[in-house]
C-alpha cells in the first residue's frame, strides 16, 4: 500500500503558490473555484417504472479566482493585457492560452499536491478599494477562465 504524503503533516489550505506556464507568479491569500460539476442526463426506459437511468453528461468548471495583497510585481495585470485590448489586437486577435497550476505546500516547504488548469487565460482583474477610514489590506484579484483541471504529478 502506498504511503500518503499527508499522514505525518498538518496540511493547511493557506500555503500554496500559483504558476503560469511553469513560471511562479506568486503566493495568494485566497484561491476559489477549484471545483467541477457533472451534469446528468435522464433516460427513461420503456417498461421500467421503478427508476430513471442517469448517465454522466457535460462537465462544467467555474472560473478560478486568485486574491492577494498588492505587490510591486505586475505579472497579473501584464498577463491580462496580453490576452485583451491592444496587445490582443496586435497578435491578430489570437488568444494565447496558458497552463496554470495551483500547488499546495506542506509545512516543510515540500510540494504536496497540484492542480493544473488547461487553456487558462485571465478575464478580470480587480484592484483595491480606497477609503480614508479603512484599515483593510490593499488587495488585488484575478479571475481566470479555463477548460478544466487535472491533478498534477508531484515528482
Amino acid at each position: 500500500m502506498a504511503s500518503d504524503n499527508f499522514e505525518e503533516q498538518r496540511v493547511s489550505a493557506a500555503t500554496f503558490l500559483v504558476e503560469v506556464d511553469g513560471v511562479e507568479i506568486g503566493r495568494f491569500a485566497e484561491i476559489s473555484g477549484l471545483e467541477v460539476s457533472v451534469e446528468t442526463e435522464e433516460i427513461q426506459e420503456g417498461g421500467q417504472n421503478s427508476f430513471v437511468h442517469k448517465v454522466p453528461g457535460r462537465m462544467t468548471w467555474p472560473n478560478i479566482t486568485l486574491k492577494r495583497g498588492i505587490t510591486q510585481n505586475d505579472s497579473l495585470i501584464k498577463w491580462l493585457q496580453e490576452s485583451s485590448g491592444e496587445q490582443f489586437a496586435a497578435n491578430k486577435n489570437k488568444l494565447k492560452r496558458s497552463t496554470a497550476a495551483v500547488t499546495l505546500i506542506g509545512p516543510a516547504g515540500k510540494r504536496l499536491r497540484a492542480w493544473e488548469f488547461d487553456g487558462a487565460f485571465p478575464i478580470k482583474w480587480t484592484g483595491p478599494n480606497f477609503s480614508v477610514d479603512s484599515t483593510d489590506m490593499a488587495m488585488e484579484q484575478l479571475e481566470i477562465s479555463h477548460h478544466g483541471f487535472r491533478v498534477k504529478d508531484i515528482a
